[in-house]
């Protein structure tokens, strides 16, 4: 059974929200480059997610070491993409290597309100996060299965600018990789991470 199935049930409670869910035309997730294509778009709206929802994390037994470094985890092309962007700047909080090993980047001009990318790596058990997602697909996330994980995605159009925000979730061997943004969609993002975490394939 593909963790996918187990993101609720019955199945067809599934199969409504995969394609009930948004993954907005005018700008895409941070990643151009999945090797799964996820459902195609329809005119829904997910419910923004909160940068202060209680994302799951916690010990696990897992063979993946966490990044400890925001540009060493990134490309050339997707670093260039982000070259006038100042990186943790510390009107923004805590960022780097944290207490708990997870990693935080944050990517913005400080006083900035909407050109953002925050990413946050951590260790997460399997069944938190997976209930977690279920959630997030009620609310209108798109959630398929690329590279040998689990990917939730939505954007939606920001409440008090003409910009698009979005998040993007991925999870695979007890590491949850969640960004959220807005206005700063690096194309390849999220695949550039994994490619770093996962170098195997």
């Amino acid at each position: 059974m593909s963790r996918l199935s187990r993101l609720a049930a019955p199945a067809l409670i599934i199969s409504a929200l995969l394609l009930t869910g948004c993954v907005a035309d005018d700008a895409p997730a941070p990643d151009a480059e999945a090797s799964t294509p996820a459902p195609a778009p329809t005119t829904a709206v997910p419910t923004p997610a909160s940068p202060t929802d209680a994302v799951p994390s916690g010990p696990v037994l897992s063979m993946t070491v966490l990044p400890t470094g925001c540009e060493d985890m990134l490309d050339d092309a997707v670093l260039a993409q982000l070259e006038d962007i100042p990186l943790n700047d510390p009107s923004f909080g805590e960022s780097g290597v944290l207490p708990d090993r997870s990693l935080r980047c944050v990517w913005s001009e400080p006083g900035s309100q909407t050109t953002r990318l925050v990413t946050t790596i951590n260790y997460a058990p399997e069944q938190p996060v997976l209930d977690y997602l279920n959630v997030l697909m009620a609310d209108g996330f798109v959630c398929y299965e690329p590279s040998g994980g689990l990917r939730c995605e939505a954007t939606w159009d920001n409440e008090t600018a003409p910009v698009t925000d979005g998040r993007t979730l991925f999870y695979r061997d007890g590491v949850l990789i969640d960004t959220q943004y807005s206005n700063l969609a690096p194309s390849g993002y999220t695949a550039a991470i994994i490619r770093t975490l996962w170098p195997e394939g």
